[in-house]
């Protein structure tokens, strides 16, 4: 991954970040859900990997809760590295920046909702006791995924409770 920094994003990042979505992802619109996230000012960690002033990489995580509960959680996505610089190593070093960093800040337990394969290299694994904020088709049951940085905290279970920009339906079904 040389030649490439990881920095939080800027406002004046919004254009080249949402400009990255489409070509990463041509069968999904998630640019609206990206855009408001960004606009977001509290709970918000957005993050981008430059090569030079490029920008070639995304990541977003959102404080979320659990129902029923005090325990801070956060929901990682969208994640996005441009096609030309994918399978270098930049959407784990997203991964793992952004899970030191919502750590640093108490939150201890992230979730996701995306290929087990990808996710499983930074130790993601099924969610079980957390569930979706809207419902997920059964075929995306291993899909839901969290990891847990904290080190003998019971695990949180309940219904997870997300800001506006995640309660769209749409995001969580096919």
């Amino acid at each position: 991954m040389d030649g490439i920094d990881i920095r939080e994003s800027l406002p004046g990042d919004q254009g080249a970040v949402l400009a990255l979505y489409p070509r990463a992802f041509p069968e999904e619109e998630l640019r609206p859900t990206v855009a408001a996230l960004l606009d977001e000012t509290d709970g918000v960690i957005s993050l981008v990997a430059l090569s030079g002033d490029l920008v070639v990489g995304h990541i977003v995580f959102t404080d979320c809760n659990v129902e029923d509960s005090d325990r801070r959680i956060a929901l990682l996505g969208p994640l996005c590295v441009d096609p030309g610089h994918q399978r270098k190593g930049i959407g784990q070093a997203l991964i793992s920046e952004g899970i030191a960093r919502m750590d640093a800040r108490g939150v201890a337990h992230v979730c996701v909702l995306g290929d087990p394969n990808y996710y499983g290299r930074s130790g993601f694994l099924p969610e079980r006791g957390i569930s979706t904020p809207c419902p997920i088709p059964e075929k995306w049951r291993d899909a839901w995924q969290s990891v847990s940085k904290g080190e003998g905290e019971s695990r949180p279970k309940g219904r997870m409770i997300v800001p506006a920009p995640w309660r769209n339906p749409t995001l969580w079904s096919d």
